[in-house]
């Protein structure tokens, strides 16, 4: 088995689509299509369908997913113990995190890394929440950072920190002007929130039904690149959104921000760790290199 071919057949099950894997790995599609069919002819059958909406695993496919997932686990971790027989600190880590905690702490982590354990290879996957949890389940990836709305309890999870929720607007808004705000001041505002189903659009639409009201939303967008744009450059617009996702926007005055109170929405940073499995010892490193950094800046993402 090659084992570049094994981690590509896993990550085109894990995306259920060829287009997306292609996309994270700055190639086109028909170079990852071509891969996947040498391999279906290595393995003697077809290991993917086609569906409207992408791919899904054959009988054969789900069968092979399955067996290869055990091997290549260990196979990753005999390769780690041999390598930390050499007294070095070796392999490659797949971090899985939240778009709005990726910068500025992949890139501290990043440096750290470079400077203490050099041979440390980070592999990095952005999605959200729910997405993450698959990822770990399915062994996609071997540490993430994401957000929990209760705080961590089990051994496969460390709290990192703390997050609260903040109303967006452009610069000078006389709303988000004062430091708290009433989440039933929402009412009535226009608003650009998530696109459903989303654990954050479900939690802020509960809060606002308990209240008795229902939130109006003028656009939905996942990305939050494209919330913040339309909040910084349209006066009267607003979104609900949390510290980490308007740092740089905040410091640079693009837009205005106030914390929701009343109920105040918290969501708990945390990093988890896959819930079978032993951690290589380069993951062990990531993991401390993370909650290391995390502790220097006062169990925040980002740098006082």
């Amino acid at each position: 088995m090659h084992l570049p071919t094994v981690k590509l057949f896993l990550e085109v099950a894990d995306a259920g689509s060829l287009s997306k894997v292609a996309a994270r790995r700055q190639t086109v599609q028909s170079h990852v299509s071509r891969q996947i069919t040498e391999f279906e002819n290595q393995c003697g059958g077809r290991l993917f369908r086609r569906t409207g909406r992408g791919v899904e695993l054959t009988e054969l496919g789900a069968r092979a997913a399955t067996r290869l997932r055990a091997w290549l686990q260990a196979t990753e971790q005999l390769e780690q113990e041999l390598r930390s027989e050499s007294g070095q600190v070796m392999g490659e880590v797949r971090l899985g995190i939240i778009p709005s905690a990726a910068h500025p702490l992949v890139t501290h982590l990043f440096a750290a890394l470079q400077q203490h354990h050099p041979a440390v290879r980070l592999n990095v996957a952005e999605a959200q929440g729910a997405e993450l949890d698959a990822m770990l389940d399915s062994g996609a990836v071997d540490l993430a950072v994401l957000f929990r709305f209760s705080k961590p309890t089990g051994s496969d999870e460390r709290q990192l920190g703390v997050a609260g929720t903040y109303l967006v607007s452009a610069s000078g808004d006389a709303l988000t002007r004062a430091p708290t705000l009433n989440f039933a001041r929402l009412q009535g505002l226009r608003l650009v929130l998530p696109r459903r189903p989303s654990q954050w659009r479900h939690a802020l639409d509960d809060t606002a039904r308990s209240l008795g009201f229902r939130l109006e939303t003028v656009a939905e967008a996942d990305s939050l690149t494209v919330q913040r744009e339309l909040v910084a450059r349209t006066p009267g617009l607003y979104s609900v959104l949390g510290p980490y996702s308007i740092a740089a926007e905040l410091k640079a005055g693009r837009v205005q921000a106030t914390r929701l109170v009343r109920p105040e929405l918290t969501r708990h940073v945390t990093l988890s760790f896959p819930r079978q499995g032993k951690l290589s010892p380069a993951c062990r490193v990531v993991a401390q290199t993370i909650e290391q950094l995390v502790g220097d800046w006062g169990h925040q993402l980002t740098e006082p």
